[in-house]
């Protein structure tokens, strides 16, 4: 299992970004991902599907639910692929300025590997997780933006 934690602050108020980050939306045109999302908050599951989703998702689509919800504050999603688990989890907090700081934590948990799989995947799946939450970070202006075109 791999973990990291990244900070980025943005200029934006909280409850703009938790609707950016928290909220799952039928389509998110930055990540290029479909959601059908059943039930409201902590009872929340969801299928993510690559792209537009036209119809039902397909069999075997990844699979997630929400394991933590504290509106405004902390959202953990848990998604299921096939050879492994991503949990995120996103904790917003005010800023001097007025802005959010947003705090990523994610783990990848590999399911299935043997013991000298998960050795010789080790140091490449920490660096992959890094990357990741980096990456996953620098999207969070452009979630922002995305939320304020639909208001």
């Amino acid at each position: 299992m791999h973990t990291a934690t990244g900070v980025r602050e943005v200029p934006e108020p909280r409850a703009e970004v938790w609707r950016a980050l928290a909220v799952l939306r039928p389509y998110c045109p930055v990540c290029d991902v479909s959601y059908v999302v059943t039930g409201a908050g902590r009872r929340t599951s969801f299928v993510a599907v690559p792209g537009r989703l036209d119809g039902e998702p397909p069999e075997g689509a990844p699979r997630g639910r929400i394991l933590e919800w504290a509106p405004g504050r902390t959202v953990v999603t848990e998604l299921e692929l096939t050879p492994e688990t991503w949990t995120t989890r996103i904790e917003l907090a005010d800023t001097a300025a007025g802005g959010t700081r947003v705090t990523m934590t994610l783990t990848h948990e590999p399911r299935r590997a043997g013991r000298l799989a998960r050795r010789v995947l080790a140091r490449a799946g920490r660096s992959m997780v890094e990357r990741t939450v980096e990456a996953e970070l620098d999207k969070v202006p452009a979630h922002v933006a995305a939320v304020a075109d639909i208001s």
